[in-house]
């Protein structure tokens, strides 16, 4: 791995839960194998580019694709609020795919995301698919939100932002070895910013090694991409373009 990276985010930790824990422009914060970025001291969890009812908004355009996405990425989000029991709960940005998500959510489904905010604070931050946010569902509104030494916006803006945790990216590692390779979701961090995967069940995934990513690192960074079980942490070397 990167030891540029793996100094400036003050080491590596694997967590019981086979989370990756590191520091971000100094805050201590826990990468989770499903793709939850948990911030210790303020109790926090966050959750990038769910893109609700994306399914859905593909087979209006007639790509008929299986229409259980959302009830995939919302039992993955239930399981991680049962796991972590967060204070506060943000979404990054692109939790629907598109303006008309939230009308085309089944009632089941609406419920299910109201009762998240349950005993906690959710935050909406906008982003470029939800700029509106939605108008049913609780919680609070946000572009950005700042916490402890950290920048939380869906968008990453260029140039040097120390502290920001972004999204919209969707970053993804292809790792090679023994002659075959695999692709994964990814957190991607130097220590002074990260960009959190997607967590959306439909949402894809950009390769690291694209130039959208090289513009924000000043010094090769550190992938930790998603397994079963534990998040695996992958220096730059090691990873190939698609």
């Amino acid at each position: 791995m990167s030891a540029a990276a793996v100094k400036a985010s003050g080491g590596l930790g694997v967590s019981p839960c086979g989370g990756l824990r590191l520091t971000v422009n100094g805050a201590t914060v826990l990468l989770r194998p499903a793709g939850a970025l948990w911030i210790e001291a303020a109790q926090m969890l966050v959750v990038a580019d769910l893109h609700f009812e994306k399914g859905s908004a593909y087979a209006a355009r007639g790509q008929l694709l299986p229409p259980y996405d959302t009830g995939e990425t919302l039992r993955r989000l239930e399981a991680e609020v049962a796991a972590m029991a967060p204070r506060t709960l943000v979404f990054l940005g692109d939790s629907f795919h598109d303006g008309q998500a939230e009308d085309r959510l089944h009632p089941s489904y609406a419920a299910r995301i109201a009762a998240l905010a349950t005993g906690r604070t959710l935050v909406w931050v906008v982003g470029n698919h939800d700029a509106d946010g939605p108008r049913l569902l609780p919680g609070d509104l946000a572009d950005e939100l700042t916490v402890d030494t950290l920048t939380l916006r869906h968008e990453p803006q260029p140039g040097d932002q120390p502290g920001e945790a972004s999204g919209h990216l969707h970053p993804a590692a292809r790792i090679a070895g023994g002659g075959r390779s695999v692709r994964r979701r990814c957190f991607v961090t130097d220590g002074s910013r990260i960009v959190l995967p997607a967590f959306g069940a439909y949402a894809g995934g950009l390769n690291v090694r694209d130039g959208a990513f090289r513009a924000l690192f000043a010094t090769p960074p550190l992938a930790a991409a998603l397994g079963t079980d534990r998040v695996h942490p992958v220096g730059w070397n090691s990873l190939r373009g698609d």
